[in-house]
């Protein structure tokens, strides 16, 4: 095996890893950014009881499986949401590492992305918002980790369709009040940056992945009875997962389409 062919291999690999260990960080983020609370201190603690997690059990995934799913100290029921974050994150960081292996310096802002996406994406599931201390951030750390892939291309790209997705999704919660919140006017920007990154064909099917899946779980819950026409649906979820849908080769059909309508 060449040095080439093992450094393609270990990049996912090592991302899968790396994914693992902010997966354990991002269940701190999903818990405590909603109630205002800081993602530093105090150390991770059962929140039954209070007691500190040991080192030894604050292992991603394997800590959780030692403990059987309960608090050492006070034996009270720990979440499976806790290591199914850590081996999503790890899973998702694996698969980015493999879509971007021959683009290495784009690696840290989609890695970023990807963490970013899991949180926000839970926590709208959970209290219905999208966090600004989160959201806004975004912009300048995501614009510092785009410029370090020196494709100038690219990032004028990026720029246009950030603008372009906030205004297109600021104009639809304008023109139909309660269709939307601010929140995922905000995170459009974000989308639109990281897909049009890529490419056009990727921005474009990101933004229709996101209304067909929010579209299609929608039917799903009024048709089980578990929603109604007027029940309010988070939206974040959907625009995160049809934006890694085009990233990781859907927008492939965007540009495709692209040059169909360009001839």
């Amino acid at each position: 095996m060449s040095e080439h062919e093992l450094l393609r291999l270990m990049i996912p690999v090592l991302g899968g890893l790396l994914g693992l260990a902010i997966g354990s960080f991002l269940n701190v983020v999903i818990h405590r950014v909603p109630l205002g609370l800081s993602v530093v201190s105090p150390a991770s603690h059962c929140p039954a009881c209070g007691a500190a997690v040991r080192p030894r059990h604050n292992v991603p995934v394997l800590g959780w499986l030692l403990l059987r799913g309960r608090c050492f100290d006070c034996h009270s029921p720990i979440s499976a949401r806790y290591p199914l974050v850590e081996a999503c994150t790890g899973i998702a960081f694996a698969l980015v590492g493999l879509r971007f292996v021959d683009s290495p310096l784009a690696l840290p802002a989609y890695w970023w992305f990807a963490g970013l996406g899991i949180a926000l994406a839970l926590i709208d599931l959970d209290v219905r918002r999208l966090p600004n201390v989160m959201v806004l951030p975004a912009y300048p750390v995501l614009a510092v980790l785009l410029a370090i892939t020196a494709a100038p291309d690219a990032q004028l790209r990026a720029l246009v369709g950030a603008v372009a997705l906030f205004v297109a999704f600021l104009a639809i919660a304008v023109a139909a009040p309660g269709a939307m919140g601010f929140g995922d006017v905000k995170l459009a920007g974000v989308i639109g940056a990281m897909t049009a990154w890529l490419s056009w064909g990727t921005l474009l099917v990101g933004a229709f992945l996101g209304f067909l899946f929010g579209a299609l779980v929608g039917v799903i819950l009024i048709a089980a009875r578990r929603a109604g026409r007027r029940t309010a649906v988070p939206f974040g979820p959907f625009m995160i997962i049809g934006a890694w849908t085009a990233i990781l080769g859907a927008g492939l059909l965007g540009d495709q389409y692209l040059m169909l309508v360009r001839l």
